[in-house]
């Protein structure tokens, strides 16, 4: 999969690790460089093969680990002190201020998975963004997840979740089989999630939330498929709301309609999705193309 190890540092002094990707340089047109952003406790390797594929396709690409995970998991996670709304208001912003540093021409797009799709929204540098796409982009709110899983869902992350966390001062998710293990103020937000985004912050905070997302004016493609449990309509139509300045597009992808039985919420980034989603996932990365025109169930005026 190649990629250069890369480290970035944040605004507080905390050193994140990621890859870059580096094609040779286009014989024509603007240098593009494609972010893509994890979801929850999932380190930023299962990606790399997806960033090895833009780069055979011309762009440059960087994955990195949030605080926490993977490669920017510190010695003693359950010392850390970390909120989930830190891995865009300084972890996504640094590395956005990285990519300005080492081409400060180029065109910055954001591949985001889940809650990658939300770290954005945190970050004030957002605003040098250009194009999204969001695969299953949601925060977690209960009453959005498929009522089929609801009360499984809502065992595991308003019950086991906080619960776990409080006892050994970090969510131990990997030794449970659910994803990597998660700094301990990460695991209480998820659990606690409420309807709006902000208002899980002190209410002093809750304007600079809401006007750090509403300064986003990229254009905006935000996609699942139809039997992923936790990116349904409604998941995916919240974090858009926040966003009343960019062009938005929210589509829905029956599996079928990629010639797959089921996908589920992490299956895109798959690599036998190589020669159907990440193939056309290249046409809005490249002109901004909604590959999936007859799938659209809302778009901004």
């Amino acid at each position: 999969m190649g990629g250069t190890p890369i480290s970035i540092e944040c605004a507080d002094g905390f050193v994140l690790g990621g890859h870059r990707w580096t094609p040779e340089p286009p014989d024509e047109g603007p240098l593009r460089v494609v972010i893509v952003t994890a979801a929850t406790g999932v380190p930023a390797t299962y990606y790399h093969r997806y960033a090895a594929f833009l780069e055979e396709n011309g762009f440059h690409a960087i994955t990195f680990d949030y605080r926490g995970i993977g490669a920017s998991r510190p010695e003693h996670l359950r010392d850390m002190r970390c909120r989930w709304q830190d891995w865009g208001r300084l972890d996504f912003d640094a590395v956005v201020a990285h990519v300005r540093s080492q081409w400060p021409d180029a065109e910055i797009a954001v591949v985001g998975h889940s809650v990658g799709g939300v770290v954005p929204l945190w970050a004030a540098r957002s605003v040098e963004i250009t194009r999204m796409l969001t695969v299953g982009g949601q925060y977690n709110y209960w009453r959005d997840w498929a009522p089929s899983v609801r009360r499984r869902f809502f065992w595991r992350w308003k019950v086991a979740t906080p619960t776990l966390a409080a006892l050994y001062g970090y969510l131990p998710a990997k030794r449970l089989g659910w994803m990597e293990d998660v700094p301990r103020g990460v695991a209480f937000e998820c659990a606690r999630r409420r309807r709006r985004m902000e208002d899980n912050y002190p209410r002093r905070e809750r304007p600079g939330v809401r006007a750090t997302a509403a300064a986003i004016d990229a254009s905006i493609l935000a996609v699942a498929t139809t039997d992923d449990d936790y990116g349904t309509v409604s998941a995916l139509r919240r974090p858009l709301d926040y966003l009343p300045d960019a062009p938005r597009i929210q589509v829905m992808i029956p599996p079928a309609a990629l010639g797959h039985g089921s996908i589920g919420h992490f299956g895109l980034f798959h690599s036998r999705h190589r020669d159907d989603f990440w193939r056309m996932s290249l046409r809005w990365l490249d002109d901004g193309e909604n590959p999936w025109p007859d799938l659209v169930v809302w778009s901004s005026p």
